[in-house]
């Protein structure tokens, strides 16, 4: 088992340099500790270093940690993965903030789940940048179709922009890409102010979070780095 918390507080060392360095305060920018395939018992050494923000990818591995975790701490979930439209009921139920919103018809299924359980959802819209088959996100030319859905459904608070670029060895091959993102948010509130909520960006991985922190990310996703190398996707 890796040391989660010396991981952690490496981490955080590294997002306050990376933050100043850009002349950010580095309580601007959120840590989520994305846990996925480790069990609880490592979500649990997380949370002896006072992290309290985690990640999962995927709704039905996510649902017996957080189940196992709920009512002992008070954490924040963040769905950071792909999400299918028939999973969006229990996604709205175990998360707090879902940043892979790529659809007015996922909007709708998620406003749906929280009108019928009686909660307010923040979503991210995740924008496909990198044009890979394998991610997933919406083209750019969709983005205000999505928005516009959004706003219009209750249940929703539409809170920024996430992406996934391309995975480069040299991290400031990324750049571009989180660079393109944080234009689109300045011209999406440029056009409509106040349409994209907290105005997060969420992207930055552990090879590469660096390198948008000083592109203006407000959220960085690390896995490995904290929890260690996956054995599993």
């Amino acid at each position: 088992m890796s040391d989660v918390p010396g991981n952690i507080a490496a981490i955080r060392d590294r997002v306050s340099r990376a933050a100043q360095a850009a002349g950010r305060s580095p309580d601007s920018i959120r840590l989520v500790a994305v846990s996925k395939t480790f069990p609880a018992e490592a979500i649990e050494e997380a949370i002896s270093a006072g992290q309290r923000c985690f990640g999962e990818n995927r709704v039905q591995e996510a649902e017996p940690k957080i189940t196992s975790l709920r009512g002992r701490h008070q954490l924040e979930w963040h769905l950071v993965g792909h999400l299918q439209s028939n999973k969006a009921h229990r996604a709205v139920e175990l998360f707090d903030v879902v940043h892979s919103l790529d659809s007015a018809r996922l909007a709708s299924r998620l406003s749906k789940a929280c009108v019928e359980i009686g909660k307010s959802l923040s979503v991210l819209i995740q924008v496909d940048l990198g044009q890979e088959e394998t991610k997933f996100g919406a083209d750019p030319g969709q983005i205000r179709e999505i928005i516009a859905a959004a706003h219009s459904l209750e249940g929703l608070r539409l809170d920024g922009l996430m992406t996934l670029p391309p995975y480069f060895e040299d991290p400031e091959l990324a750049r571009p890409y989180f660079a393109r993102l944080r234009e689109l948010r300045d011209a999406l509130e440029r056009e409509q102010p106040g349409c994209l909520g907290q105005q997060h960006l969420s992207m930055g991985m552990t090879h590469d979070f660096e390198t948008a922190i000083r592109e203006g990310a407000s959220i960085v996703r690390i896995g490995t780095a904290i929890f260690g190398a996956r054995s599993h996707a």
